[in-house]
């Protein structure tokens, strides 16, 4: 079962699957998001097999191929998983079809994001399309060990999700995808000055250049140019991530993307960035990675407080959740530069159980935007007496969130902390603060929203879709500002419907791995742990 060609498999299938779903003739939505979500699902089997096909104990990438695709220049179409990559292929073989499903609705594209009026009439076939355009290049971003294909890859995903952002979003969708579109952009041109400058420095040293992770990370860079080399990828990756000062485009991307859209860009898109610092910036620049690690942390250890700062002055529940992705990331950046085999196995366990947590709270925000028509917290109150069974899952992804002990992230963010508090004491003690101002974060927004005296919401006008509540966001200077105000009629109270049996679906698989993880993660590490292994001993780490 090796020999079959998995990794190529997972890219075409969702490639020709969103041409199938784009080609479909006007007003066969319901086909298309039947043929959307079947072509998902088969991702997810070919993700499963390939997993069981992987063994822990083998060669450091599995599930090769490799054929030449740019011979003069060395750029071969070569794909290949070691166990950081293959968790991450799981979480999107895992999250695509869960998007689908909570997308099934007519007009479910806009759902989460406040539209302007019309925007949830737009064809869904594109939307599905897009959907299933971006999964195949979120897997061969993580499959490629060609860094020329990787690049490729990388700037791909671009084009889906400033789709998915600018044609399915909320009221500002044009100013957050083209925010989106040229922070990505940038970062990718200065990686693309360092991929080329690895080209040279191949050729100088091997006689022929090469893109080739392999004969890359053999090479002996001089350190000076090592710097420089790291620096470009760093950039890129930073803003992926992001990284703080680097991350002001996700709160508005997040904010303004539809819940779908939003599950996608931090649950698997934002991990790249991360992916990147472990799969290419440790192994390919040693030396770099040491001389920059102190300055690394540091924007780690600021991110972790001042994003959870800024969570606690939200008033709109999608920029909340887009700020404490960010004070996640700066936890998992502390555990891959802290440079021990415990901090780093625990930064890629949080970057699946972070895409499960945050995925399921996008989720479950967006079906209560849904029902109100607001993203403003101040607008709801006493949701749970009419539905307890969305306050139960709400507060099981706000729990998993805050990394309560017996749910998934708890594991991620114990290692990352014990694992980084050996070498980096002042960084983990420092980091521990914004455990507590998670807890502050995620369970106030619970309690303004689930309990309390029922509220009336925004009542939409007649014909028009979902108004926003009063903004008054609180947020950083040049952050983007307050979420824009639609005229709305005033205040009518709204019946909120327990979840349906196609959300209990959607959001049961999810609530069922921040248990099960909770209390037994060692499947997953036992996949991580040999990677991050082989990757620290790149660095010649020796913890």
């Amino acid at each position: 079962m090796s020999d079959f060609p998995f990794l190529v498999a997972m890219i075409a299938v969702p490639a020709v699957g969103a041409a199938a779903v784009a080609a479909l003739p006007r007003g066969r939505e319901l086909l298309a998001k039947q043929l959307a979500l079947g072509v998902s699902l088969v991702v997810l089997v070919l993700a499963a097999l390939a997993a069981v096909a992987f063994d822990t104990g083998g060669d450091r990438f599995q599930l090769t191929t490799s054929v030449a695709w740019i011979p003069d220049f060395g750029v071969d179409f070569a794909l290949g998983v070691d166990g950081i990559a293959l968790v991450m292929l799981l979480l999107v073989g895992l999250l695509v079809p869960l998007v689908i499903g909570a997308s099934w609705e007519d007009g479910a594209p806009g759902a989460g994001t406040v539209p302007e009026a019309g925007t949830e009439a737009r064809s869904m076939r594109f939307f599905f399309a897009w959907l299933l355009l971006l999964e195949a290049f979120m897997v061969g971003v993580f499959a490629a060990t060609d860094i020329f294909l990787f690049y490729v890859f990388f700037e791909a995903m671009l084009v889906p999700m400033y789709f998915l952002i600018g044609s399915f979003g909320g009221p500002r969708r044009q100013y957050a995808a083209v925010k989106f579109f040229l922070y990505s952009l940038v970062g990718g041109l200065i990686m693309l000055a360092a991929v080329i400058g690895l080209y040279v420095v191949s050729t100088s040293e091997l006689g022929e250049g090469t893109f080739a992770f392999d004969a890359l990370r053999q090479l002996d860079i001089d350190p000076g140019v090592q710097k420089l080399l790291f620096l470009g990828f760093f950039v890129a990756f930073a803003i992926k991530a992001p990284l703080v000062p680097l991350h002001t485009w996700l709160p508005d991307s997040a904010a303004e993307a539809p819940i779908g859209g939003a599950v996608l860009l931090v649950g698997i898109l934002d991990k790249v960035g991360t992916f990147g610092f472990l799969r290419y910036c440790l192994p390919l620049f040693p030396d770099a990675s040491r001389f920059f690690a102190p300055m690394v942390l540091v924007l780690a250890v600021v991110g972790v407080l001042y994003a959870a700062l800024l969570a606690m002055g939200q008033s709109d529940m999608k920029r909340l959740v887009a700020y404490t992705s960010i004070s996640h990331f700066g936890f998992i950046a502390l555990g891959i530069f802290a440079f021990t085999t415990e901090a780093a196995t625990g930064a890629v366990l949080y970057m699946v159980n972070h895409g499960i947590a945050t995925g399921l709270l996008f989720l479950v925000v967006g079906m209560l935007i849904a029902r109100g028509g607001s993203r403003q917290i101040g607008d709801y109150g006493g949701v749970a007496a009419q539905a307890p069974k969305l306050a139960a899952v709400f507060l099981i992804a706000g729990l998993a969130s805050l990394a309560l002990p017996g749910t998934n992230s708890f594991v991620s963010e114990f290692l990352v902390l014990i694992g980084s508090f050996p070498e980096r004491p002042v960084y983990a003690i420092v980091a521990t603060a914004g455990i507590v101002l998670a807890a502050l974060y995620i369970l106030l927004m619970y309690q303004r929203t689930m309990h309390g005296p029922a509220r009336g919401v925004v009542a939409p006008p007649a014909g028009d879709g979902p108004a926003s509540g009063p903004a008054g966001t609180v947020d950083e200077p040049g952050g983007g500002g307050a979420t824009a105000v639609l005229t709305a009629p005033a205040r009518a109270a709204v019946r909120f419907t327990d979840l349906s049996r196609r959300e209990i679906a959607v959001v049961a698989p999810l609530v069922v791995l921040i248990l099960v993880l909770g209390v037994h993660p060692q499947p997953l590490l036992d996949i991580i742990e040999p990677a991050v292994t082989a990757t620290l001993s790149d660095l010649g780490a020796t913890r």
